[in-house]
């Protein structure tokens, strides 16, 4: 019998998003990714990040989270406001 697939984690969900839309390697997705101090990271790759990642947790950011992600580490906090366990 084949083994389970477990579930993607949420933190690991976030880290792909980011890789994905930034056009970077998972390695350098940390803490420090920031809006207009990450290479690719401006206005056009913030509304694609905010639409992948209302798409990918199935949530509707509302304009003050999508104004206030300035950073990996801010999107992560935005997501456990709602309810995404990270």
């Amino acid at each position: 019998m084949p083994e389970p697939i477990l579930a993607q984690s949420s933190e690991q969900k976030l880290r792909d998003i980011f890789a994905d839309v930034l056009h970077l390697p998972l390695s350098e997705i940390n803490d420090d990714v920031a809006y207009d101090q990450t290479k690719g990271w401006d206005s056009i790759a913030h509304m694609s990040l905010i639409a992948a990642l209302d798409a990918g947790f199935e949530i509707m950011l509302d304009t003050d989270d999508v104004i206030d992600m300035s950073s990996f580490a801010k999107a992560r906090s935005i997501l456990r406001k709602y309810g995404v366990s990270i």
